[in-house]
This record gives C-alpha cells, sequence and structure tokens, in this order.
C-alpha cells in the first residue's frame, strides 16, 4: 500500500499564509476525521481576491481625481464626472469618492460654505445668484441649503448698497427713471432680491430729484 493511502494530501494556499489549524482541528486531521469549517480560514483570500479585483482600477482613479482635486476643490458629484469622463468603472468610482470622503479631500458642506462666502465677499452676489452657483457646482442639495441660511440678509442690504452707490456714480448723465432703470436691471443681474433691489436703488439715488413719469417703488 502506497505510504500516502489515507492520508490528506498537502494543500497549496493561494492567497496570504496558510491559515492556522488549532489543536482540535488538527487533531481530527491526525484522525482522518472531516474537520469543521473554520470562519477564519476563508478572511485572508476573500481580502486577497477583492485586492486583486481593485489593484489594477484603483491606481488610475486616484491619479485622476488627485490631478483634479489639484487644480480646485470639487464636489462629490463633479468628481465622479471626472472620473466617469476618464473610463473609470463605476463601482471604483464609488470606491475612491467614499475613500477621498473619509479624509476630507471631498466635503459638498465645506465648500458650499466656502462658496458662500467667496461669492459674497469677492463678487458680491446676492443669494440667488449664489444659489445657481452653487447648484451648478454639482453640491448636494442639503449642503446648498445649509450654506445659503449663512447668507445675512442684513449684510447683504448693506452689499447691495454699496454697489448701488459706485454704479451711480456712472450713471450721473440719466435722468432719475432711467438710472433706476439701469442700476435695477444691474442688481437683479447679480442675484439680489426686488425687495433688496428697491431700496439699495432708493439709497443710491435718493440725492436726484424725480422727474416725471413712474417713480420706482
Amino acid at each position: 500500500m502506497d505510504e500516502t493511502d489515507g492520508r490528506l494530501a498537502p494543500v497549496s494556499y493561494l492567497f496570504g499564509a496558510a491559515p492556522s489549524v488549532s489543536s482540535a482541528s488538527r487533531h481530527d486531521l491526525d484522525s482522518g476525521a472531516e474537520p469543521e469549517w473554520n470562519d477564519e480560514w476563508g478572511s485572508d483570500v476573500d481580502g486577497s481576491c477583492a485586492e486583486l479585483v481593485d489593484a489594477g482600477a484603483l491606481p488610475d482613479a486616484e491619479r485622476i481625481s488627485m490631478k483634479a482635486l489639484g487644480r480646485r476643490a470639487l464636489s462629490r458629484r463633479e468628481l465622479e464626472r471626472v472620473l466617469r469622463d476618464g473610463g473609470v468603472d463605476e463601482q471604483v468610482i464609488s470606491h475612491e469618492c467614499d475613500r477621498l470622503a473619509r479624509v476630507g479631500l471631498i466635503d459638498d458642506a465645506a465648500l458650499a460654505q466656502n462658496l458662500v462666502a467667496t461669492l459674497q465677499e469677492r463678487k458680491a452676489l446676492g443669494r440667488t445668484a449664489i444659489a445657481a452657483e452653487l447648484t451648478r457646482r454639482l453640491l448636494a442639495p442639503a449642503a446648498i441649503e445649509y450654506a445659503l441660511e449663512l447668507v445675512d440678509t442684513g449684510d447683504e442690504l448693506a452689499r447691495a448698497r454699496e454697489l448701488a452707490r459706485k454704479r451711480a456714480t456712472q450713471l450721473s448723465g440719466l435722468d432719475r427713471d432711467a438710472a433706476v432703470r439701469r442700476l435695477s436691471g444691474f442688481l437683479a443681474r447679480r442675484g439680489y432680491s426686488g425687495s433688496t433691489v428697491r431700496a439699495a436703488v432708493d439709497d443710491a439715488l435718493s440725492t436726484r430729484p424725480a422727474a416725471g413719469g413712474v417713480r420706482f417703488r
């Protein structure tokens, strides 16, 4: 009889180190009894398989995302679009975006708040224009809603008045009605509400006498 009769053939493990065998399992092997399955045996194999699946795709996704984020901050949906345009698989896109969110490299709430501050202070835009820009940047609706709550009505009116006064100096050759129309259109295009526009225009033109016709109220 061959020496290997009645013995188990040696097993070669494809992934990771061979799983440890408890003393009870070793006894089962020596006695020829079929050992019970140990859930830990499959953990290394499953993890290695997952790494093999992602190993080829993740470096490309990371390279594309790091290059895009190096140019400017992006919302999650913006980055998803960049990765999709780069030919990255949807499952890998989700994995990469989750990873970047965990380390804080993409954060819709923080980006929305930063954009509100920039659009208010540097570009002097009103709430409506700010909301349109946040939507264009594909930010999450909840992030947009929260960021817009930070827009202070009083500050917005003060900013609109300042803009109207500066603009009014360029309209000195126009009568009041014409100046009202020009200023109103200018402020409306910058996203200010009707009530804010009216208050700012009246303030900027308060020293001009009303001409004939309908007075802006």
